[in-house]
């Protein structure tokens, strides 16, 4: 099958919603296990693999990136299809995609350290340490707190032009908010001298061995990225609009001129190089390639490399968040949905079927959507990353295949 026929294939079972709800009978169904096995692993079964390359086809995803989690270690990775239907350039263990909000959790956690650290503290508020000049005239916005920030009660839109202002009181309700996350994100940067991407190079992904994660843009992240793909007509070959690569290769000769990658970049550096290669269009925060919201480009398995760090066992290493913190990240803080599913410091939680499940998705442009899932009592996780608008639905469905658990975020 051509690769243009692939991706433009448009039988996708009634808008996906059969995708999700496993038209096909399960493989763990198949198998005879009828509920959620605490002491089964979550390593796809064979059958699932075998089924992945034609629920692929059906979804319209050319590529997809995933990782498990078990036994409180990286078990298993698989890459399957292409970066780029254009030129059929396969997936593998080295591929970048982009994590989108899944970019969130990590920042936490890294906010997380300098609490520990005695750095940052969750309850003073933002303004006393930095006050970005979009700031709009509400009382609300002296409340604010870090803490806020982390488990989405902020009040804040999720993007906004200026001036920025809440539409809620600080911890009153939730609030999923990208403009939150990057406010912290100058918070920290202020707090620690350095970019956004030093920072985090520095407290996570280098201690962790998470040597395919980075934030930023330079010439082997385009070569190791994945192209996002829409849902063209039947018999189309083109890809839509890659933001992220664009901006990437057009910030690319500022970078060059002042001699300062991409990835050391602070917001500030972000702002005047956006200024310095399109003076006519006000720079967006949703639009930074440094961004604590969404700005992360990573592998699957190095993801799965950061969700080891959330999972219950008795040592960890002295640059690892502490117990308490770690506890605080996967206790609910704010419901979303009554009790069954709320939001600790950077991650979602879900009360399943197979008990209490740490989760985030993603969402990128429309092109990129992503998926982690974790049991940190059991020592479990798996990571779905793909390259297309209909990811989200595939990755739901393969994740219930593998866990044999209904995930109640699913039906939402």
């Amino acid at each position: 099958m051509s690769a243009a026929t692939m991706l433009g294939r448009r039988t996708l079972i009634a808008g996906s919603a059969a995708l999700v709800a496993g038209a096909a009978v399960s493989a763990r169904a198949q198998s005879g296990t009828a509920c959620p096995n605490d002491r089964a692993g979550w390593i796809p079964s064979d059958e699932l693999i075998r089924e992945i390359p034609r629920l692929m086809r059906i979804a319209g995803v050319p590529g997809i990136a995933m990782a498990v989690v078990d036994g409180r270690r990286l078990a298993w990775s698989r890459s399957f299809g292409v970066k780029n239907i254009l030129t059929g350039d396969p997936v593998d263990d080295e591929t970048l995609f982009e994590a989108a909000s899944m970019t969130k959790p990590v920042f936490a956690y890294v906010a997380m350290r300098l609490a520990d650290e005695k750095r940052l503290d969750l309850d003073t508020p933002l303004v006393a340490y930095c006050r970005p000049a979009h700031l709009g005239d509400d009382p609300n916005l002296e409340r604010i707190t870090a803490r806020h920030v982390l488990e989405h009660s902020t009040g804040l839109p999720n993007w906004a032009s200026e001036p920025l202002v809440t539409r809620s009181a600080p911890g009153s309700r939730y609030s999923y908010s990208g403009e939150a996350f990057i406010w912290l994100q100058l918070v920290i940067e202020t707090i620690m001298g350095m970019g956004l991407g030093s920072v985090m190079k520095a407290k996570l992904f280098d201690p962790a061995g998470m040597r395919h994660s980075s934030f930023g843009w330079d010439e082997a992240i385009a070569e190791a990225g994945v192209f996002g793909h829409s849902e063209p007509p039947e018999g189309e070959q083109a890809l839509p609009a890659q933001p992220t690569r664009e901006l990437g290769d057009r910030l690319l000769r500022v970078a060059s001129k002042w001699r300062k990658p991409i990835a050391s970049w602070t917001y500030e550096d972000s702002i005047a190089a956006m200024r310095e290669t399109d003076p006519k269009t006000p720079p967006s925060t949703h639009d930074l390639l440094v961004n604590s919201a969404g700005g992360l480009l990573m592998t699957a398995s190095d993801y799965a490399r950061f969700m080891l760090l959330m999972m219950d066992r008795p040592a960890r290493a002295d640059w690892e968040i502490g117990e308490a913190s770690r506890q605080a990240m996967l206790t609910p803080q704010i419901e979303v949905r009554g009790r069954d599913i709320a939001r600790g410091l950077g991650w979602e939680l879900e009360q399943s079927p197979g008990g209490p499940l740490f989760q985030h998705s993603g969402s990128n442009y429309g092109i990129f959507k992503t998926l982690g899932v974790g049991d940190a009592r059991n020592g479990r996780a798996i990571i779905v990353f793909t390259n297309a608008a209909n990811g989200n639905a595939l990755a739901a469905r393969i994740v219930r295949e593998a866990t044999g658990i209904d995930r109640l975020k699913s039906l939402i």
